[in-house]
């Protein structure tokens, strides 16, 4: 029987493979040029092109597209959420304006209006404002010639404002623009969609979603605002529903706005009566007020 001794020995050592791993991670994120570089450099060695994705992969390291994020972004950006969400459930005062700050004017009176019921549970969700279009060039189709796809000359200009609700009833509006009276009736839809509930809503740091005027008219809605940390769009649940609702809807082909917003609407619904886009915030950020189960908590479906 032929004997082969075991093959040629890994030009990386153990101890050499530990110190390239902690450096990498250090040192992350790296394009292919700059760990062969890296290689050369501080252990001498080279790695043929084809193999080095292999050894990478072997070491545990993840290719994929960089997301980006916003500098200004803090480091506790879940802590920040945690705490907001929390202030949120404070049972000691129900009534607390939580909308206020300290800045606003304190001669105006912050009273939720005598005609809206907010005893009936809590009612949660995400709001945020997308501008889906009918076209899209990343979808992959099977084709037997060269593949094309007719682009519909067809152009949305207003926005769409969504409400992903985790209980109580989801809503898709399409507002002419984001100022802060038509977020404020974008408010006033999501409201009658849901009586009876105070209304705990989760959103960005737009302008028009941080003006006193709307916090002001949110609050008089029985709406209570938890606005995400700056620049932490990952913590909102709803930019997946997005994304799955741009998916769906860019490669049909429609005549007109009002047929693609009538398309959206019915895609937008199927997608939020889902709550697997917000499984892992409602672990993060809901677990503690779910299991209290008192009248102010969330009222699970």
């Amino acid at each position: 029987m032929p004997n082969f001794g075991g093959g040629r020995p890994p030009k990386l050592g153990d101890n050499q493979r530990e110190r390239l791993i902690t450096i990498l991670r250090e040192g992350e994120p790296w394009k292919k040029q700059e760990i062969q570089h890296l290689l050369n450099t501080e252990f001498d060695i080279e790695y043929h092109p084809n193999y080095l994705p292999r050894m990478l992969a072997d070491l545990g390291l993840s290719y994929a597209i960089p997301r980006t994020e916003r500098p200004d972004r803090p480091d506790n950006a879940d802590e920040i959420l945690d705490e907001r969400v929390a202030d949120a459930f404070d049972e000691e005062d129900p009534e607390k304006p939580h909308n206020k700050r300290s800045g606003d004017d304190s001669d105006e009176n912050w009273e939720v209006d005598d005609d809206i019921c907010t005893d009936g549970g809590t009612a949660i969700g995400f709001f945020d404002i997308s501008h889906p279009q009918p076209w899209d060039n990343s979808q992959r189709l099977y084709t037997v010639s060269e593949p094309t796809i007719t682009r519909p000359l067809v152009k949305i200009d207003t926005p769409a404002a969504g409400f992903y609700a985790l209980t109580g009833e989801s809503i898709l509006q399409f507002p002419v623009d984001q100022t802060k009276e038509q977020i404020c009736e974008c408010f006033r839809r999501i409201r009658e969609q849901n009586p009876g509930k105070r209304i705990l809503l989760v959103l960005d740091n737009f302008s028009s979603h941080i003006c006193a005027h709307t916090r002001k008219q949110a609050h008089e809605l029985g709406i209570d605002l938890v606005f995400l940390p700056v620049g932490s769009p990952h913590l909102n649940p709803i930019e997946s529903v997005w994304k799955s609702l741009k998916w769906e809807s860019s490669p049909l082909i429609v005549e007109g706005a009002d047929e693609y917003r009538a398309l959206l609407d019915e895609i937008f619904t199927k997608l939020t009566e889902r709550l697997s886009f917000a499984s892992s915030w409602i672990e993060n950020h809901l677990s503690d007020y779910i299991q209290r189960g008192c009248h102010r908590t969330l009222v699970t479906p």
